[in-house]
Order: structure tokens, then sequence, then C-alpha cells
């Protein structure tokens, strides 16, 4: 009978091939980690980080996109803040906000609490809610413009069948086109947020509730008291979504009203896409672009912190 004896290495040498072992599965890891996270890194990289950064440096440049580059300073900026056109669509731009975000987070929440329920049928209700987000927004635009016609649109039409003689002129009058584009973006948008907020809700514990109830809390105490706090990071979510967005807007302003009547909603994103694409001064464009993402970065840390000092 024959005996094979293996060697085994001294402990002095096992060591350190067991840490070159180590160290090669780590690198393989690292490289097979990388192969699934560099094709998306470089579609980012290509079409949004060297754009960002192009349009940072020409900020403070003139260009026409035919003549080379030249350095300007902060002469984009001076021209900026004694443009009318700026003031008035950064106006329009907070107005908007101001009416978006609330309108869309109020009615989002009221109907993720109405669909939240357990009833027959209640999954159609919700589909038909937030089929209007993935809804082509050309025919949106053009759908609520029929809508809004201030002569023979069904909107008026039923302002004047209940008695209302000086029915609104909408997206054909200075006054009401901004609200009417308010009113539309509210309408496209709140199918969205309440599928965030239905989520939210649906994670909420109901032992929270049965607790609320032997305490003899109602409806309404139970809302305010279990409901709001425990929904309170998808609604942090949701505002911070809605702001961005707010501030943002441009496809549908630009189909439904393209910035009139004269400048009545006229925007930011708009007044970008006026002074860089069409009249080509993408120096100025590009600068008022760093102005509309500062504010948004200001906005959005603001969020940030009020949402830390509540946690606290």
């Amino acid at each position: 009978m024959t005996t094979i004896t293996q060697r085994r290495a001294p402990a002095g040498e096992e060591t350190p091939r067991r840490d070159r072992r180590d160290r090669r599965g780590l690198r393989r890891s690292t490289l097979v980690g990388w192969s699934f996270i560099l094709p998306n890194f470089l579609g980012f990289a290509l079409f949004t980080l060297v754009p960002v950064i192009a349009a940072f440096v020409l900020a403070f440049m003139n260009w026409d996109s035919y003549n080379p580059p030249t350095w300007a300073g902060i002469d984009n900026f001076v021209r900026l803040f004694r443009d009318d056109d700026f003031r008035v669509a950064l106006t329009n731009t907070v107005l908007y906000a101001i009416g978006h975000v609330p309108l869309t987070l109020a009615l989002s929440l009221g109907l993720a609490l109405l669909l939240n329920q357990k009833l027959r049928g209640i999954a159609f209700f919700r589909v038909a809610i937030f089929f209007p987000y993935i809804t082509s927004l050309v025919a949106i635009a053009i759908v609520w413009n029929m809508l809004f016609d201030p002569t023979s649109g069904p909107i008026n039409q039923f302002l004047h069948a209940i008695g209302i003689a000086n029915a609104p002129g909408w997206t054909a009058s200075t006054a009401w086109a901004l609200p009417a584009v308010i009113i539309t973006s509210v309408w496209r948008d709140m199918g969205y947020y309440m599928v965030l907020f239905l989520a939210g809700l649906q994670a909420i514990p109901r032992e929270y509730y049965e607790a609320a109830q032997m305490d003899g809390a109602g409806r309404w105490r139970s809302f305010w008291n279990v409901t709001l706090p425990s929904l309170r990071p998808t609604t942090f979510l949701v505002l911070v979504l809605l702001s961005v967005s707010s501030f943002k807007v441009f496809d549908l302003v630009f189909v439904m009203t393209q910035g009139g009547p004269g400048r009545a909603t006229l925007v930011l994103s708009q007044l970008i896409y006026q002074d860089g694409i069409l009249n080509g001064e993408f120096g100025y464009s590009s600068a008022i672009s760093l102005v509309l993402f500062v504010i948004v970065l200001v906005v959005t840390v603001f969020q940030f912190r009020i949402q830390q000092r509540r946690e606290r």
C-alpha cells in the first residue's frame, strides 16, 4: 500500500499566498463591478456631465457657435440682472412654482387617501388618474387649449351656463394664461405623485391606527397624529421633486402658450431656449442656466435643512 504525502506549506508561506488570492479576487470583483457601471457612467458623462461643465464655462464667455468663444468675465451676469425679460421670466417661474407645488401636493395626497381603499374596481381609478402622466404632453396641451378656448371651449360654456358672463380668457389672456398652465400641469402630474403617496400609505403599519383607536382617536386625529407623521419622508421626497420640476418647467409652457400672450407665461427655461437656440447667444443663455441651477440648489438645500431639523 502506497502512502501519498502532501507537503504542507509553512505558516509563513501560506499567509502571502492567501493574501495574493484575496487581492486577485478583489481585483476581479472590482473589474466586474466597473463593467456594469461603466456603460451607464459613460452615457451620463457624455450627455449630462460634459454639457453641464461646458455650460458653467460658457456662462463666462461670449459664443455664437460660429466664431471662437471669447472671455466675457461677469459681463453676462451684469447684463442678465439688467434684462427685463429675465426679471419677467424669473417672476413667472416663481409664481408657477408657488401655484404648482402646493396644489399638486394637496391633490395627490387627497387622491391617495381616497384610493387607498380595499374596494372592487379601485385599480381602475388608480390607473385612470395616473394615465395623464404617461400621455403625450403635446396631446395634453392641445386638448386643454381646446377646453380653455375663450369662445367655444367647454369650460367657458359651462361658466356662461351657470351665470358667469365675463368668463376668463385663459390662454388668450395675460392675466389667466399662467393659471391655465398651472391647472393643466397639476392635472397631469397629480397621478404620479399620488402613486408615491399610495406607496407611503401602504407602508404604514396597521398597528399604529389600532393603537390610536384604542386611545379614542377619531379619523381626523388618526390622520393628523399617525398618517401625516408617517408620510413625512414621502412628503419630503414629493416636495423636492415638485420644486425641481416646477423651476425647470419648459415643455408644457412651450406647447400651450410659447411664453405668451406677450410675456405672460415666459419662464426661465424658455428664455434659455430663446437666447441660446434661437438667438445663438450661448454664453448669455448659459449664464441664465447657471442662475437657474443656483436657485434650484438653494431651494433643495433649504428643504433638506428643514427636514433635518424636523428629524432632530
